[in-house]
């Protein structure tokens, strides 16, 4: 912020990111809501509790192997909503449009996002339409808020408030496609093996796990700034420490390959059909069994535990015997990621 300018690296989701919206938005806008950071605000609205979010899309391409910007937009929407424990209902959609964007890929984008929303069983109510002149706007961005209603019993998910030393951190499956499908897509990679985005709607997944009984401590999604960001940011100023195994983490053989070439961390690339769960650990073999049910959940892991020592850092053992703190991304690795 010195050279009074914005970075790319302030969209990683990262520590830059961490730091604009402390700087200039959380002290303005200044509110218990809003100060509590979490994907959805959470609501309550007479004896109806709400949880209520919005995102804007700018990725780049705008298709790509999996997906497009409007399947991801209605994905990205639908997810934040279930990660904090909230049933998905309704969503709007903003769209800026490049003057000279074609017909025939808004309509193709148009159809995706109405196929998704269909498939997560919400609807898209509202909206708003906007054309600039050409070269104001990389074609096509997206604007999505969602609105979904919550059991007042789980608002403490989305605050993390509940974890505690034992408890279990789960994923539902491989880290990384999305982020690797992306740069395949954008400099015309050939891999060996097909490599689509994970790109998903995973509110029948959640919803599933928590009419299962299961206790859930805590859930975020792992999109900008990926696993590595989120474990960091749980456990930054708390009295509990993180520890996760390396060698537990599902992550495809594709992936890690180009990310040794790119010099890339697959704890850190970005993914959209992710979660991660703290759940209690009487819980972690059952919750594995429920993810394995659904689509969504083709490879889930334990990958590590809430544990009493190292309190406020989140620690990595890996497949070579050492130990490293994890960070929140510094910098950028991939701009324009969603």
């Amino acid at each position: 912020m010195k050279d009074d300018k914005i970075l790319i690296g302030h969209g990683s989701g990262g520590k830059l990111t961490s730091d604009l919206i402390r700087e200039f938005f959380v002290g303005n806008f200044d509110n218990q809501i809003l100060n509590g950071l979490t994907d959805s605000a959470i609501l309550d609205i007479g004896n109806a509790t709400l949880a209520y979010t919005t995102d804007s899309y700018v990725v780049d391409p705008v298709f790509f192997p999996g997906g497009d910007i409007g399947k991801l937009s209605v994905c990205g929407t639908v997810n934040d909503l279930s990660v904090s424990g909230a049933v998905p209902l309704f969503i709007s959609a903003g769209f800026i449009i490049e003057e000279g964007f074609k017909f025939s890929d808004l309509r193709k984008i148009s159809e995706s996002m109405a196929a998704e929303a269909t498939k997560a069983g919400v609807r898209i109510v509202t909206g708003d339409t906007k054309v600039v002149n050409r070269g104001q706007c990389d074609q096509i961005f997206i604007n999505t808020t969602g609105i979904g209603i919550l059991n007042k019993k789980l608002k403490h998910i989305s605050t993390g408030s509940g974890i505690r030393s034992g408890d279990a951190i789960i994923i539902n499956g491989y880290l990384g496609d999305h982020g690797i499908a992306i740069l395949g897509a954008r400099e015309h990679i050939q891999f060996e093996d097909d490599l689509i985005s994970d790109c998903a709607s995973l509110n029948h997944l959640i919803q599933a796990i928590i009419q299962s009984g299961i206790r859930i401590r805590f859930m975020r999604d792992l999109t900008r700034g990926g696993l590595a960001t989120v474990l960091a940011e749980i456990s930054e100023n708390k009295s509990f420490g993180i520890t996760i195994n390396e060698n537990d983490i599902p992550v495809r053989e594709i992936v890690k390959g180009t990310c040794e070439v790119f010099g890339f961390d697959p704890l850190y690339l970005a993914n959209e059909g992710k979660v991660l769960m703290v759940v209690d650990n009487r819980d972690a073999l059952k919750t594995i069994t429920e993810i394995t049910n659904h689509e969504a959940g083709a490879k889930p892991a334990i990958i590590g535990k809430v544990t009493d020592d190292h309190p406020g850092k989140a620690v990595l053992n890996s497949i070579v015997g050492g130990r490293r703190i994890i960070d929140k991304l510094s910098g950028e690795m991939l701009p324009r990621i969603c």
